[in-house]
């Protein structure tokens, strides 16, 4: 977190380690960088980047984070489907994506050499851990000899170092055990690369006094494997040039905070509490990639909020559920195996018409799939996926810090048109780090929930002119009442299986989910008047295809885009817009399931841009087809 008022932490290039052989190396400034730290599962590269990405932020630098881990608990060490990666681009100027090619990749071993060498563009730098490259490991990896010595890497800028070694003698007085000095490694090269990248050791170090404050002795080992790395660069001779990247930026003033996609969920839901002044329930079952909104949720007590970790998917959605009927703001997470489990009690709660959020952060499938890998191939689930006349509101969070304000937004639509809201986010945003500003509670629209207490003339499904039945509390004087999943008389509530009674329940309340539109703001076209082509997106697509567009016009090509949130119902103004031009290309990370729905609605060609590799889409890949297509 940094306050543009306040003077942030810099380049520094005193030693913090007070090393009297400090070899002054060139700095080289640059526009962005890109780095990716990869090694095994318990190396500590999700946490060495996501250090190193807080010490760029607190610099005011914009940041995107891409974090990749394997499925496996604990996949066999050394293996290619065992490695772990972390990546991170950060620079002065707007920042949409995690970045392509890599400027610097760090490898705690062969297999993570093996798997990501290919990312690292040429005269990139890497830096290599040369104790794990033993004929052992080189096998599993299926090196046939040595590529930091048979002269396969000439292409880039080797920076070979023993990490593992120099961290056990740096530590061979710390009293730790050898394993445990093992596990410091990570801040050796966390220290080297912070180095590498002309950053201070000051505030890191408060950092890992405060993580470690429960383990002192830990804590003293990892900073002083922290400043034996930073040292290390201090001296090294193997390499002449340091990095940093502008100092100019320009961010207006204010608090800012890096985030991840999962916490601005958990922030959403403490907000809706605090507008409204309701108990917020969520009702969970743990699932990856969304397990972290309800680890989040659970350090919140005090903000009005209870979390349940259910036994099972039926039992968080339908939990959540009876904490609406009971009068709270209720949610729901999950991903796309538990959204299949969930069907049956969303569309309970679209028959009893009570508010529920859905939170579905999606992830690679059918069935297991890719759990912890990104897709958005729950969209045509999320609008048609349940039995019957079914229709939900379904919104999509465009970026992490998004899924804060498109989290609270599902609220608002929830509560006011008294319907479940799902939210789709994916795996990609959901485990990211962005940079942006924290909201303050008055500069967000007003969410206020009102409850009727008035028992004159109650009928249950009494509507408003949002075509609303009104909330009520269980157990108000006067306004006792039941709901089920069994049809109801349009007004009564009494059961009933009358043909024309249901005929009009159906349309209803398709009309009530049609409505919602009236309440969105004009869409906005990014990108060139001219142009004939529009890209149209949704989801956390935004950072690809706006940095695609962007080198696209820059490039000098016509090209307009425009992304969607709200996806059931579609905006008013998106069949107008999408006349205006010849060609629609719409980027998915999926076989085309919004191309589904804007070719049934619309009736217009639609051309796709489809990926299901687990990742986000290529920048490059993307912008060939945009630059073919203007």
């Amino acid at each position: 977190m940094v306050e543009k008022n306040k003077p942030a932490e810099r380049g520094d290039t005193s030693s913090p380690a007070g090393s009297l052989l400090e070899r002054p190396h060139r700095v080289e400034s640059l526009e962005s960088v890109v780095i990716r730290f990869a090694g095994d599962s318990g190396d500590g590269i999700q946490l060495t980047g996501t250090e190193f990405s807080k010490s760029i932020a607190t610099g005011g630098y914009e940041i995107v984070t891409h974090p990749d881990y394997p499925a496996e608990i604990r996949a066999p060490l050394g293996t290619l489907y065992g490695v772990s990666a972390y990546q991170v681009k950060y620079s002065n100027n707007p920042v949409f994506t995690s970045g392509e090619a890599l400027d610097v990749l760090v490898v705690m071993n062969p297999a993570a050499l093996k798997m990501n060498i290919d990312d690292l563009k040429h005269g990139g730098t890497l830096v290599a851990n040369t104790a794990t490259f033993t004929p052992a490991n080189l096998e599993k990896a299926g090196y046939e000899s040595n590529p930091l010595k048979d002269g396969s890497l000439a292409i880039y800028r080797l920076i070979p170092i023993d990490i593992s070694g120099l961290n056990a003698t740096a530590l061979k007085d710390s009293g730790l055990s050898r394993k445990d000095i093992g596990r410091c490694k990570n801040y050796f090269a966390l220290g080297f690369v912070l180095y590498l990248h002309n950053r201070s050791l000051n505030q890191e170090i408060e950092k890992v006094r405060t993580r470690f404050a429960g383990k002192p002795e830990i804590a003293e080992a990892n900073v002083t494997a922290l400043l034996s790395g930073y040292a290390y660069g201090e001296v090294c001779e193997v390499f002449d040039t340091r990095y940093t990247v502008s100092d100019e930026v320009n961010l207006t003033p204010g608090t800012y905070n890096s985030i991840t996609g999962n916490r601005a969920v958990a922030m959403a839901l403490v907000t809706a509490a605090k507008q409204t002044g309701l108990k917020v329930f969520l009702g969970s079952y743990p699932i990856t990639p969304a397990t972290d909104i309800l680890h989040n949720v659970v350090k919140l007590p005090n903000f009005n909020i209870t979390a349940f970790q259910a036994e099972d998917e039926i039992a968080g959605v339908c939990s959540a559920l009876g904490a609406a009927f009971g009068g709270s703001l209720a949610a729901t997470t999950t991903s796309g195996p538990g959204m299949a489990l969930k069907t049956e009690a969303i569309g309970l709660a679209a028959m009893t018409e009570l508010p529920l959020v859905v939170i579905d952060v999606q992830r690679g499938g059918p069935s297991t799939g890719l759990p912890t890998k990104t897709e958005q191939s729950d969209l045509l689930q999320a609008v048609y996926g349940r039995n019957g006349e079914c229709p939900v509101a379904v919104v999509a969070a465009r970026s992490p810090i998004d899924c804060f304000h498109t989290t609270l937004e599902a609220f608002r639509i929830a509560t006011k048109y008294m319907t479940p809201v799902i939210v789709l986010t994916d795996g990609g945003i959901a485990n990211a780090t962005e940079v942006g500003r924290i909201p303050r509670l008055d500069d967000l629209p007003p969410f206020e929930v009102k409850f009727r207490t008035d028992p004159n003339g109650y009928r249950i499904y009494e509507r408003n002119e949002n075509l609303a039945r009104a909330w009520v509390r269980p157990g108000t004087p006067g306004l006792e009442h039941r709901i089920g999943g069994l049809e109801k008389d349009a007004l009564s509530g009494d059961v009933s299986v009358d043909g024309a009674n249901h005929d009009k329940m159906v349309r209803t309340r398709a009309a009530k989910i049609d409505g919602i539109s009236k309440d969105f703001a004009p869409l906005v076209i990014e990108g060139s008047e001219e142009a004939k082509l529009l890209v149209v997106g949704w989801g956390g697509t935004y950072g690809s295809i706006a940095e695609a567009v962007r080198q696209s016009i820059a490039d000098g090509h016509a090209v307009a885009h425009v992304h969607l949130r709200h996806l059931n119902p579609l905006p008013n103004d998106l069949g107008e817009i999408m006349e205006r031009y010849e060609t629609i290309l719409v980027p998915e990370i999926n076989l085309g399931q919004l191309s589904v729905l804007l070719r049934n609605k619309y009736l217009r060609e639609i051309s796709g841009f489809n990926r299901v590799e687990g990742k986000p889409l290529r920048v490059s890949e993307l912008r060939n087809t945009i630059e073919g297509l203007a």
